[in-house]
């Protein structure tokens, strides 16, 4: 007998459950015991490095009585007292994102079986261009905040808005408006297949999210620089690689993506803009005129550049660099998860294999995609 028979709830009845009581648990405890379960985990881990970022801050400092500090110098947050959140992401932090993302898909399950809707391959297609816009909207922020003190486009608190992870909710929110107006229009007899609008409604504020960048590139913002052979060397770099990926895939082990087909190759191309994003923003912007080499944010991007470095030799290092390793990562890694998608996953569960693979795609050309513009206009 199944959980849901022995609970004698539906589906959607056991997702609201279960959301209900990690939020009851989260904001009771931080009723509770504020300065161990918000100041310590929730804050320190979740909020803190958002605010940090908001601020243009290294980091932000929490203290007892619950002023909060920001600090741009490494030094002065390593001094600092109080609760130190830091820029960027942490072990914790990603295994709580995942967590969470894992609970967003099941919650999405449910909304589109109740729509009954994304059962195909058109529907991972037509969501494509708001993976995009979700990496280039976060970039509006790095644009805008090239200046620290300056004025931007966004202040604190609406920039928190597009910074990880409240803008994975603003990608939501929009996507989410764009699949309820698409099939309604669909339903209303206005369109022959929600897709198509869907898509079309992706694209629009993709080339609109753009258009502000580019404009700010172009002169618009004296802080903000363009540097178009950073766009060009990422896209052929991840292209080449991920092509010659497949086509090593297609030729020595075809049955990894007899499942996906298509759609395959598209998140290991997602997942090679992310790798060559890195490998050229660490190592390659100096090289390629476009500025001083950027810093990792992410604990296993750093990982695997450090270990990679520590196993070369100085001399061989000093030509190739270490980077690289962080895109044949990306593209076996990618490669694997595709080969799990068999054609069973998609004729058994065909909404939550289509959403997984979204969100395998999402984790990919999202971040890759704010990489690799951050460095092409050179913030």
């Amino acid at each position: 007998m199944s959980v849901v028979d022995r609970s004698g709830l539906d589906p959607e009845q056991l997702w609201v459950a279960a959301v209900g009581t990690l939020a009851a648990v989260l904001i009771g405890g931080s009723l509770a015991f504020p300065r161990t379960v918000y100041d310590r985990f929730v804050w320190q881990y979740f909020w803190g490095p958002v605010e940090a970022d908001a601020h243009a801050a290294q980091c932000a400092v929490r203290a007892a009585g619950g002023g909060t500090q920001y600090l741009t110098s490494t030094d002065a947050c390593a001094a600092a007292g109080g609760v130190v959140a830091y820029t960027g992401y942490t072990v914790v932090s990603e295994i709580g994102y995942v967590l969470v993302l894992l609970l967003a898909l099941g919650g999405v399950v449910l909304l589109l079986r109740r729509l009954d809707i994304g059962t195909d391959r058109r529907f991972f297609y037509a969501l494509t261009p708001f993976v995009f816009f979700g990496g280039a909207l976060r970039v509006v922020e790095d644009a805008t905040d090239a200046a620290p003190g300056a004025e931007t486009l966004l202040a604190y608190p609406w920039n928190t808005l597009v910074i990880s992870p409240i803008i994975y909710v603003t990608v939501f929110a929009i996507t989410l408006v764009a699949v309820l107006g698409a099939v309604w229009a669909h339903r209303r007899g206005f369109v022959d297949d929600y897709a198509r609008p869907l898509f079309g409604a992706g694209l629009a504020v993709l080339l609109a999210t753009f258009a502000v960048l580019f404009a700010l590139g172009l002169g618009v913002d004296p802080r903000v620089s363009f540097h178009p052979q950073v766009l060009v060397a990422t896209l052929v770099v991840a292209t080449g690689t991920a092509a010659l990926t497949w086509v090593l895939v297609e030729r020595f082990a075809p049955e990894v993506n007899r499942g996906t087909g298509f759609v395959g190759a598209v998140v290991v191309w997602g997942h090679a803009i992310d790798g060559a994003a890195n490998m050229i923003g660490l190592e390659w912007l100096t090289a390629l005129g476009a500025g001083p080499n950027l810093v990792a944010k992410h604990p296993a991007n750093r990982l695997i550049v450090e270990w990679t470095a520590s196993l070369l030799p100085a001399g061989i290092q000093s030509v190739i660099g270490a980077a690289w390793s962080f895109l044949l990562v990306k593209l076996v890694v990618a490669t694997i998860v595709v080969w799990a998608f068999d054609e069973r996953i998609f004729e058994e569960s065909p909404r939550y294999a289509v959403l997984l693979m979204v969100a395998v795609l999402a984790v990919g050309l999202g971040p890759g995609t704010r990489d690799m513009l951050r460095a092409t206009l050179g913030v």
